[in-house]
């Protein structure tokens, strides 16, 4: 169920702050909203990144529309099973399923990174634009974890060499933890996200994935959840994340 922080303090903060606290999106979203002149400070247009607005003093409108933090912070935790189809984000394109489109609550809820069109699994969805951004950035170290399954089988080199990292677009990935379950199926432990990570890993090996699926992102686990479901995370769960 929602859980309740605290009163917001009435201090400045960045505009990026404000609007993923107020629950209008992700603080990486509120920054395409600022420079793309979507958000007014006082009735005047805003695009510059790093602006600081005061809560309870200035009005913050985005699409003219006024925003602003609650009084007192309801903030929603979720975990949806997304099915292969479905993806992952709050604007809908070329008439796309999109995750928000499984979860049918009245909140404005943003998704925390991403999981791609052709891949299943774990997706946390919240309000918490903290905790999102903790989440998101790569400093913080937060597991991932998937079950592959590929076309052809794997070799113990293959798996050996997606553990060390491999060199993808210039850049080496880093060390991962990979655990073998048949010929075609491993579990690989992830500490980044990059653009198709697994899927261009498996690609350098002459390999190809044919399944997809996250089942745990830090300490939360998909566990028996059915595809395109979705339940509250538990206060043992939420307090693993925000801790």
């Amino acid at each position: 169920m929602p859980t309740t922080g605290p009163d917001p303090e009435n201090q400045p903060m960045r505009l990026q702050k404000f609007l993923a606290r107020a629950g209008v999106c992700s603080r990486r979203a509120a920054e395409d909203l600022i420079v793309n002149g979507r958000i007014r400070i006082n009735g005047n247009r805003v695009i510059t990144l790093g602006t600081k607005v005061t809560p309870g003093t200035d009005m913050v409108q985005f699409d003219n529309i006024r925003v602003s933090l609650p009084q007192q912070k309801a903030f929603i935790y979720i975990v949806v099973n997304k099915p292969v189809g479905v993806v992952t984000s709050c604007a809908r394109k070329h008439g796309d399923k999109i995750i928000l489109d499984l979860v049918p609550l009245p909140d404005r809820i943003f998704p925390v990174g991403r999981l791609d069109k052709d891949s299943q699994g774990l997706v946390l969805l919240t309000n918490d634009g903290d905790l999102h951004n903790k989440l998101s950035h790569p400093s913080h170290n937060h597991e991932k974890e998937y079950k592959v399954t590929t076309v052809h089988p794997v070799k113990d080199t293959d798996l050996a060499a997606m553990a060390k990292g491999m060199i993808l677009q210039g850049k080496k990935t880093r060390k991962a933890r990979v655990k073998r379950i048949s010929d075609t199926q491993f579990i690989l432990v992830l500490k980044q996200g990059l653009n198709r990570q697994i899927r261009k890993m498996v690609g350098k090996t002459g390999n190809r994935v044919a399944v997809l699926e996250r089942i745990r992102m830090a300490n939360v686990t998909l566990g028996n959840l059915a595809p395109g479901a979705w339940r509250y995370l538990t206060p043992e769960e939420i307090k693993g994340l925000t801790q």
